[in-house]
């Protein structure tokens, strides 16, 4: 059980900070080929292992998507307009609602 939900927050992380798209999709490949792969380990210390390997690598991906972030805020000389816009859009999407598209001619 625990296997299953590393697994799942693995699959989560990777889809979100890293993507679907198809030239990214290696990634995710990658990980469901080791999990399926590993599936047949009798033994519980690997296995623990691998569990605790996949945990360590969604905490990596969460904490540099993160720092990113953190990066990009602290960042004065960068143009704010699309970070601003993306927090906005966050703040709606968190209370179910959608920004409508802006014209620009």
């Amino acid at each position: 059980m625990e296997a299953l939900t590393a697994y799942r927050h693995l699959l989560k992380a990777i889809d979100k900070h890293i993507g679907k798209d198809g030239n990214k999709r290696h990634f995710r490949d990658f990980v469901v080929q080791e999990f399926r792969k590993n599936s047949k380990i009798s033994d519980p210390t690997d296995i623990q292992q691998k569990i605790k390997l996949a945990k360590d690598y969604m905490f990596l991906l969460t904490s540099v998507h993160h720092h990113q972030d953190l990066l990009f805020s602290y960042n004065i000389a960068v143009d704010r307009e699309g970070e601003m816009k993306r927090t906005i859009t966050k703040s709606a999407a968190s209370v179910g609602l959608q920004l409508p598209d802006v014209y620009q001619p």
